[in-house]
């Protein structure tokens, strides 16, 4: 679920949402080098444009700053999360390079200490060094322990090949509170979660996109117990009880599915 809840003066927008650690990831690797300074190397899904713009390389400057110290070292990002998936991808990353190299080399901070660090790659960074289930709220900086265990249920993911403008989300949105906030609902059997724990979002991407809607509909005809759109999208996701069947289902689709 997520609320858009009011507007911001620094451009953000006022956020509550459930995070929750799912078994989809790239992979990342530090090494130290012989070679001053940071050697960077992407591999599987490719993006063009500046490599100091990366969210790996960002989060690396950023620790350098703030140890104000420089690191000599290779860093090698296998990525295999798909780009605007809306599941935190680019974040995660980052905020596992801080975290690495905070253990690499020794700097012994805090979470805290690295969350702070990752507010300023990304609104979102912070949930990845805790990199536990939790409630945000705020741009998603602010932290709570939420009491939710998803353990045995099938998670798919669907990512179409359809690319969401997150301007144009927030865009056709009216920020209001929640009549009741996703730690409340969170708590409720799954099975009640249907048509009270929404995604904010949906109503004008599916309007945007209706083959994204269409992906939400086949999940929950599929059997699963609850079906959302993550983030501002354009991934889908469902919880099952049951494995489904998804074998040519969704055309040139991004599938991903695993027992949590």
């Amino acid at each position: 679920g997520l609320n858009v809840v009011s507007r911001r003066p620094d451009g953000y927008s006022n956020l509550e949402t459930v995070f929750y650690p799912i078994p989809v990831c790239d992979a990342l690797e530090l090494l130290d080098s012989d070679e001053k300074g940071l050697k960077f190397v992407q591999t599987g899904l490719e993006v063009d444009g500046d490599v100091e713009k990366n969210l790996v390389v960002r989060a690396f400057r950023a620790v350098e700053k703030a140890a104000g110290r420089t690191f000599d070292a290779e860093v090698h990002l296998q990525k295999s999360i798909p780009f605007g998936a809306g599941i935190g991808g680019g974040s995660a990353d980052a905020s596992f390079m801080i975290r690495m190299m905070n253990e690499h080399y020794h700097l012994g901070w805090s979470d805290k200490k690295m969350a702070e660090i990752a507010i300023t790659i990304g609104a979102d960074c912070p949930i990845f060094i805790y990199n536990r289930p939790m409630y945000a709220e705020g741009k998603g900086e602010i932290l709570s322990d939420i009491d939710v265990n998803l353990s045995g249920y099938y998670f798919v993911l669907v990512k179409p090949n359809v690319h969401v403008s997150t301007a144009d989300a927030f865009r056709g949105i009216t920020p209001a509170p929640a009549k009741i906030n996703c730690r409340d609902i969170v708590s409720l059997p799954m099975k009640e979660w249907k048509g009270k724990l929404e995604n904010d979002f949906e109503k004008t991407i599916f309007a945007l996109h209706p083959s994204v809607a269409a992906i939400k509909e086949k999940l929950y005809d599929l059997g699963a117990v609850y079906a959302s759109m993550s983030g501002s999208g354009s991934s889908l996701f469902g919880f099952f009880e049951e494995k489904p069947n998804l074998e040519g289902l969704f055309g040139d689709a991004y599938v991903f599915c695993e027992k949590l």
